[in-house]
């Protein structure tokens, strides 16, 4: 398995979709819990379908199951909640909903990206679902090799 992760906002169409071409992407999991928002410019659903067929050849699933709840992201971004208790909770939510168990078994079976809005994965929850997923893997002996291309750039984890 190769997957990767991005976040579209401070880049431009050009340098988003240039990444993931340029990484040999197939897939895009989008893991956002509104992937229609006005404010999403490019990467809103169905803009987004379409460049990536049009540019990489690749194809667009939005997958709920690893996004936060909306309660969960209230709290974390309009009430200022810290990132510890956020990343707490969305893991307890990841085992809760036993994401690792739930997601279709060939979905990473191609290089795929999981998108999510942060430009970092620093503090964004696609870094925990990354984590989350290789640990599950790990423990049930599957390969699982993660890369990243944060910041224009790709480097091996």
């Amino acid at each position: 398995m190769e997957v990767y992760s991005v976040g579209f906002t401070k880049k431009t169409a050009e340098q988003f979709f240039g990444l993931l071409k340029n990484a040999g992407i197939r897939r895009l999991l989008d893991v956002r819990l509104n992937n229609v928002s006005q404010l999403a410019g490019f990467a809103k659903r169905d803009d987004l379908q379409f460049f990536l067929r049009a540019i990489c050849d690749a194809e667009y699933i939005h997958e709920p199951l690893l996004a936060p709840t909306q309660e969960m992201l209230d709290a974390y971004k309009k009430r200022k909640g810290s990132w510890a208790e956020y990343a707490t909770g969305f893991l307890t939510l990841m085992r809760e909903r036993r994401a690792e168990q739930a997601l279709d078994k060939f979905i990473f079976s191609i290089p795929t990206v999981l998108l999510c809005s942060e430009p970092t994965a620093d503090h964004c929850h696609r870094r925990l679902v990354l984590e989350y997923l290789k640990d599950r893997c790990r423990r049930r002996r599957i390969p699982w090799r993660t890369s990243s291309f944060l910041t224009g750039t790709i480097s091996k984890v």
